[in-house]
């Protein structure tokens, strides 16, 4: 169903993926659903569903909903270390999905089973440690994101990020963290990277499900709007500056762990999880990081709170995870609109360049 469109630039993405553009929509929770990752894989890019906050039920259907609307690649994200992740990888396979992306790294083996099937694993990660681990594991792809990335960041930029792993792993790198036009594709392709992810330029297109109050208030916002803060789950993320994050910021510790409480049960009913599966992810979670119990149970915080605001349009009550070009983006296209515009602008910028070079 994906259209003829501007012409392609080929990379390595392209070739392992069997996209027609080189530009990635990276698995959100809450907002990556079957009409975004459908729109976007209709676009010829490779729309990446986030299944974390999907039940396995859930997953299955939302694979089958996004099929029954295209018939190009796309990608399903989810967590290595969630207690039914192989459930989650048997729909994986079972649907013929073309992409299995993770948040956290995969184990070798998982990486094994999943390639055996034909599926195409790329990690995302946000330091070179990682990419090199991943890569040695035998992952397709490394999805990089820089500090201007939107939700779980580093500190590093994308800028100097990106190189630093090109050099370092023989796989291809997809750029991710601070794009949103042809000049930031260009620029990845520039850096050594396969192609570009972007996650808020995404969110903000007439494809996405988010609340027309939330996309507005993205809209609304200015470079200096967007922040860092460690107070909703422990670690850093990035996110929109509001009412919300302010008081979150202020709050104590005992009224942090027992908000934290109150969303791992609400998580927990709209997951479809137990309490006994929630124990193990998070000791499943604390295992593969340095992260303190505290921290572990801060994380329940966040998809409640990006359910409140990305599903419900509660601005006040939820958080707006967002990458800094949420300052520049004055729009909202449609996937195709964007992705057109993407690859003509890219175009015409590697036609400037070629130019000016004489």
């Amino acid at each position: 169903m994906s259209g003829t469109g501007p012409a392609t630039i080929p990379t390595a993405l392209t070739e392992l993926t069997g996209v027609r553009y080189p530009i990635v929509q990276t698995g959100m929770g809450w907002v990556a659903g079957p009409r975004l990752v459908s729109a976007t894989a209709n676009a010829g890019a490779l729309g990446i569903l986030a299944s974390a906050t999907m039940t396995v039920e859930r997953l299955r259907t939302a694979v089958r909903e996004v099929r029954s609307r295209t018939d190009a690649p796309f990608g399903v994200n989810l967590r290595a270390d969630a207690g039914d992740a192989a459930d989650r990888v048997r729909i994986i396979i079972d649907e013929g999905v073309r992409v299995a992306s993770f948040a956290l790294a995969p184990t070798k083996e998982l990486i094994a089973r999943l390639q055996d099937a034909g599926v195409v694993v790329i990690p995302s990660v946000g330091a070179r440690r990682h990419a090199e681990k991943v890569a040695a594991w035998g992952a397709d792809a490394v999805l990089v994101q820089g500090g201007e990335g939107g939700g779980h960041t580093g500190n590093v930029a994308t800028s100097v990020l990106v190189p630093q792993v090109v050099d370092a792993v023989g796989i291809p790198v997809i750029a991710a963290g601070g794009f949103h036009d042809g000049r930031g594709l260009v620029a990845a392709l520039a850096y050594g990277a396969a192609g570009l992810g972007m996650g808020t330029r995404f969110l903000l297109t007439s494809d996405s499900t988010v609340p027309a109050a939330v996309k507005a208030r993205y809209l609304g916002a200015a470079v200096h709007d967007v922040t860092v803060t460690t107070r909703v789950d422990g670690l850093p993320h990035r996110m929109l500056r509001t009412e919300l994050v302010d008081r979150l910021e202020r709050s104590g510790r005992a009224a942090s762990l027992l908000r934290a409480l109150r969303h791992a049960s609400a998580f927990r009913k709209e997951s479809g999880a137990s309490w006994p599966r929630l124990v193990r992810d998070g000791m499943a979670m604390k295992r593969g990081t340095d992260l303190t119990w505290s921290q572990v149970l801060l994380a329940a915080n966040t998809p409640m709170l990006l359910k409140a605001s990305m599903v419900d349009g509660r601005t006040d009550l939820g958080v707006m995870a967002s990458g800094q070009v949420a300052g520049v983006i004055e729009d909202l296209p449609s996937c195709a609109e964007l992705v057109e515009r993407i690859m003509s602008e890219a175009r015409n910028t590697l036609e400037s360049l070629s130019r000016a070079a004489g």
